[in-house]
């Protein structure tokens, strides 16, 4: 049961497991022995870049605890690898997420299983700043309460020009706080005060308005431009943008004293670096970067 079933919607029961296609290998890897042939996530790399699939369209991508446990291993799967540069969540079907299954949030379960939920799922979110890589959401449907703090979490957001956004919570008795903290942290408060306090969904170019998404395109160019984007990312190089990206989450919580002096000593190091230093010969001497990675 996700966010949409209190419209009437009919979901299925989750299942466990991933499906992997690794340098033209493919293999599926499940935690339990049945129905191995509908994985929740799917996982693809190619040449830098890691696509992982929500897989459950039936229950409309419903982050449920096994969903967020499967994504979480999927993202995690050899993350320290050099050759990794990009990950990629996109998902199957008309709807991205609809948030936390909420059969798994009725008093049956207890309130261990609910903090364990919740937990993980702020475990899950909290993971993309501490990755060396760039996390690009691919959106292309309706992202709603857990879905739609899994896109504000994420490093880049690009939507297809039918998406919307929503954190409904409020509406089935269940305020969003847990997605807040993400929304909040990505659009102006008022922005995302009003989406909690109502629930009203927005539409993907009110998203970009508000800075919630990077990029609002036509549903059929979706997937080439956040390629296009992955790909440009690619020909940069690893450590940099891991040094970047790290420091630019590590300013962010700080003054505006105290993160210019931070930045300044990272802009010294970056200096020091071999491909800080190649990018720098590169320009001077008109000709491409050589990257090392180091």
């Amino acid at each position: 049961m996700s966010w949409l079933r209190s419209c009437g919607e009919r979901t299925a029961p989750a299942l466990r497991g991933t499906y992997r296609i690794l340098a033209g290998q493919s293999r599926f890897v499940n935690s339990s022995s049945h129905l191995q042939h509908t994985p929740l996530t799917v996982l693809q790399q190619e040449h830098g870049i890691r696509r992982i699939i929500l897989n459950n369209p039936q229950q409309r991508n419903a982050l449920s605890l096994p969903m967020i446990q499967s994504l979480q291993k999927d993202i995690l799967h050899e993350a320290d690898d050099p050759n990794l540069r990009v990950i990629i969540i996109s998902a199957e079907g008309n709807v991205f997420s609809s948030g936390h299954n909420l059969k798994e949030l009725t008093a049956e379960y207890g309130k261990d299983y609910h903090m364990e939920v919740f937990n993980t799922c702020a475990k899950l979110m909290t993971l993309f700043q501490t990755l060396p890589v760039p996390v690009i959401a691919e959106v292309n449907g309706l992202a709603t309460a857990a879905g739609c703090q899994l896109v504000a979490s994420c490093d880049i957001a690009v939507a297809s020009d039918k998406s919307r956004f929503a954190t409904p919570g409020v509406n089935v008795g269940l305020f969003c706080s847990t997605p807040g903290v993400a929304l909040g942290r990505a659009v102006p408060r008022k922005v995302a005060l009003e989406m909690l306090f109502t629930g009203e969904p927005i539409s993907a170019h009110d998203a970009l308005l508000h800075g919630l998404v990077s990029k609002v395109v036509p549903e059929e160019n979706l997937k080439s431009e956040t390629n296009r984007i992955a790909l440009k990312i690619c020909q940069t190089s690893h450590s940099v943008v891991a040094l970047g990206k790290s420091t630019f989450y590590r300013q962010m919580a700080k003054s505006l004293t105290d993160a210019y002096k931070l930045t300044s000593e990272v802009m010294v190091e970056n200096l020091a670096m071999k491909d800080g230093q190649e990018g720098l010969k590169s320009f001077i001497q008109k000709r491409k970067p050589v990257w090392t990675h180091s």
